[in-house]
């Protein structure tokens, strides 16, 4: 079937192979199929089609190489669903690029600045370049940079590994992380980069957000900005550098480094769980609570990272709102966060797969691994199905196993899918705080 033939009352199942994933080419960067994945409902009860088990699923084709979106649209076609509905959700979210590829007359009426594709994109960047500029807004204890500068610091943004000589020192959904060299002191240079997917919008969303967080909360458990620039289409932010990594990269011994201790990881919990109560206090939700976020610095203190998805409540209370968006790590995120929510108990259930990490030094998701998702190992412990000194890390040397049941438990309690039975950060910092001294 060609485009041309395409109408809204066409099956999704009809649609040919090669624009499924003109699609996915659209929807699979920076997880945007999620989006749309969350909003669809089955026809004859009107609740959602989709579980938390599905994302999961879903997520998980990425890493074999498949597309979750083509699987997506190949599992809603076998329930009769319609270019027209597909296409209403697209523009509701304001996917304007695959709408228009489907059904062009219905985004027709539409700016041609909304529509993504390689034309939108330079008309975003424009857009972007003749925004009004945060800086009137910011703290003066940031410094402000130009682009330029920034690129001549970070090795002309030198993409090979650190640990090759290079300058990158990781990756996100929304930007790479540069090392860099300012005033003989080394800092982390986030450069936020344009995706067809992403509006300007909402660029510059995360990085305000990123500067109003960083502005206004400051924590010995939270990373430290030094400063940002924004002269050009490309936004950067400048932090303290955190020469030990994140626990992510330190819990899988990256780059021969040794095993962390248990009674090192215990702290690095404790001061992680420091950082979070203060977000909640202030009223703060982080929304992507995860080992890849929790950085280490030269003493391996923990330090909280990645602000751009993080709400505060206009009612300075702590209480649950709803968005549109689905945001955040499916490995990570709580049943009630895959259906918009967001209230600090999503914090503490992803607060808990960080605590299994600590407890076993694996990964969050694992495709060769049964099962795939560490979450689901506490259902296996308590079932008896597997038993807890499976879990512990060998690569440790020395373990108490009390405090491991210990922090065990925790993590339970933290996973708990009904968040009103999940603890406060500051019921999760008490007890953390009972089993051992911090200095």
């Amino acid at each position: 079937m060609s485009n041309s033939d395409i109408t809204p009352s066409t099956f999704l199942r009809n649609l040919n192979h090669g624009t499924h994933h003109k699609l996915a080419d659209f929807l699979d960067p920076v997880d945007t199929w999620k989006r749309i994945l969350v909003d669809i409902q089955n026809k004859s009860t009107g609740q959602p089609r989709y579980t938390q088990l599905h994302f999961r699923r879903f997520e998980g084709l990425m890493a074999k190489g498949k597309s979750p979106t083509v699987e997506l649209l190949y599992d809603w076609g076998t329930a009769n669903a319609t270019v027209g509905e597909l296409v209403d959700l697209l523009v509701k979210h304001k996917l304007f690029g695959p709408a228009d590829l489907l059904l062009p007359d219905m985004v027709s009426s539409r700016p041609v600045e909304a529509v993504t594709g390689l034309v939108g994109l330079c008309q975003k960047k424009v857009a972007l370049e003749s925004r009004p500029r945060p800086e009137e807004s910011v703290d003066p204890g940031f410094s402000r940079f130009s682009y330029h500068e920034l690129m001549k610091i970070t090795g002309n943004w030198d993409d090979r590994p650190t640990s090759m000589g290079g300058n990158k020192l990781g990756e996100g959904g929304f930007g790479i992380v540069y090392k860099g060299c300012l005033n003989n002191t080394h800092v982390a240079v986030k450069k936020l980069n344009m995706m067809d997917d992403i509006s300007p919008d909402e660029l510059q969303i995360q990085f305000n957000q990123e500067i109003q967080t960083l502005m206004v909360l400051e924590h010995e458990n939270l990373v430290n900005m030094v400063g940002f620039s924004c002269d050009t289409e490309h936004p950067c932010l400048v932090y303290a550098y955190m020469p030990n990594g994140s626990l992510l990269d330190r819990l899988a011994c990256l780059d021969n480094t040794p095993p962390l201790s248990w009674h090192r990881r215990y702290i690095i919990a404790v001061g992680t769980a420091k950082g979070l109560e203060y977000l909640h206090s202030n009223h703060h939700v982080h929304r992507d609570v995860k080992s890849a976020n929790i950085l280490l610095d030269e003493k391996l203190v923990s330090k909280i990272s990645d602000f751009g998805l993080t709400r505060a409540s206009a009612k300075r209370t702590s209480t649950t709102v709803m968005t549109e968006k689905v945001v955040g790590t499916t490995a990570y995120m709580a049943p009630e966060a895959l259906r918009g929510e967001i209230t600090p108990k999503s914090d503490i259930y992803s607060f808990g797969v960080v605590l299994l990490e600590i407890i076993s030094g694996l990964p969050p998701v694992d495709e060769e691994r049964k099962p795939k998702f560490l979450m689901e190992v506490k259902d296996e412990i308590e079932d008896e199905e597997m038993e807890l000194e499976d879990l512990v890390d060998k690569k440790m040397d020395s373990v108490d196993l009390s405090s491991v049941e210990k922090i065990f438990g925790l993590a339970c309690h933290c996973l708990n899918d009904k968040k009103g039975k999940r603890p406060s950060m500051e019921e999760v910092l008490r007890v953390l705080k009972d089993d051992v001294i911090v200095d």
